[in-house]
C-alpha cells in the first residue's frame, strides 16, 4: 500500500474537506503544475497521496512558473465562481480556524472583489473588534476606488489556487506541488501576490517563466498590493494586530496616502 498524508479536524465545516478536494480536481489541467493527488475523503479528513519533501531550484521554479500560467488560461463562468462539482460556500484560513464567504458569481472583478472579499472582510475585522475608524475609512476609500475606474478589467476571470503563499507550494521530487488551495476563479494576479506575499524560493524564476507564457504585463507594486489586501486583512482577523502595520502599509500604497 502506498504511503499517504491525511488532514484531519473533527468539528471541520460542513463540506469543507470535499471543497478541498474539489478543488485539488479543479486544478488539474493540461499543461498545469502538478497538483497533490486525493485518496479519499470525509466530513472530517481528508487522504492525500504522500509527497517526499525536496529542494526548491530554478530549473523547477521557472517551469512551474510556465505551468501556472498555463492553469491561468481556462477562463471561467464568472468572478467568484467555485468548482462545478462544489456547490457550498468558499472556505479561506487555516485548517484549525476556517471562515466561511457565500459563493456568487460576477461578471466584473471590480463587482467581486468589494461585494465578495471586501465586505466580508470589513465584516470580519468589526467582528473580532479590529476595526477602527481609519482602517474603516481606508477601505472604504479602497472600494470607492476600485469601483469608480473597473480595476481589474484587464483579465478573465480563471482559475486559481486563492491562497498561493509559498508554504502551499510543496517543492517534491524535482517540481513544485499545488497543495491546500482555496480554489475559486478570480484575476491571474491574485496568485502572483500571494506568492510575492510572504516570499518564495526563486520567485524571479518562477515569475520568468510565466512571463514566457502569459500575455499579462507583470504585475506592479501597486497591483501587488492591492491583491494582498484580502489575505493580510484575513491575517489581522485570525491572528491578531501584529498583521495591521502590514494591512496599513498596503492601503497607503494603493491609495496613495
Amino acid at each position: 500500500m502506498s504511503r499517504t498524508f491525511t488532514k484531519h479536524r473533527a468539528d471541520a465545516p460542513s463540506g469543507f474537506f470535499q471543497c478541498e478536494a474539489a478543488g485539488l480536481d479543479w486544478l488539474r489541467v493540461a499543461g498545469g503544475p502538478r497538483v497533490v493527488q486525493v485518496q479519499d475523503y470525509s466530513e472530517t479528513e481528508l487522504e492525500l497521496e504522500f509527497l517526499p519533501a525536496g529542494v526548491p531550484t530554478a530549473p523547477a521554479a521557472f517551469d512551474f512558473g510556465r505551468r501556472l500560467a498555463h492553469l491561468h488560461q481556462n477562463v471561467t463562468t464568472g468572478f467568484g465562481a467555485v468548482p462545478p462539482n462544489w456547490n457550498g460556500n468558499w472556505f479561506f484560513g487555516p485548517l484549525a480556524d476556517v471562515y466561511e464567504i457565500p459563493v456568487r458569481e460576477y461578471p466584473t472583478w471590480s463587482q467581486f472583489f468589494t461585494a465578495s472579499r471586501l465586505a466580508p472582510l470589513r465584516d470580519f475585522l468589526e467582528d473580532t473588534g479590529q476595526l477602527d475608524p481609519r482602517l474603516a475609512r481606508g477601505l472604504d476609500a479602497l472600494q470607492e476606488g476600485i469601483v469608480a475606474e473597473n480595476w481589474g478589467s484587464d483579465a478573465p476571470p480563471v482559475r486559481v489556487h486563492g491562497d498561493l503563499w509559498a508554504g502551499n507550494l510543496m517543492w517534491s521530487q524535482g517540481e513544485a506541488v499545488l497543495i491546500d488551495p482555496a480554489a475559486h476563479a478570480n484575476h491571474p494576479y491574485t496568485d502572483l501576490a500571494m506568492l510575492e506575499l510572504f516570499g518564495c524560493p526563486h520567485l524571479n524564476d518562477i515569475l520568468a517563466g510565466y512571463a514566457q507564457i502569459s500575455d499579462l504585463p507583470p504585475p506592479s507594486n501597486f497591483d501587488l498590493a492591492v491583491h494582498q489586501v484580502f489575505p493580510i486583512g484575513m491575517h489581522v482577523v485570525l491572528f491578531g494586530a501584529g498583521y495591521r502595520p502590514h494591512l496599513d502599509g498596503l492601503l497607503a500604497r494603493v491609495l496613495d496616502v
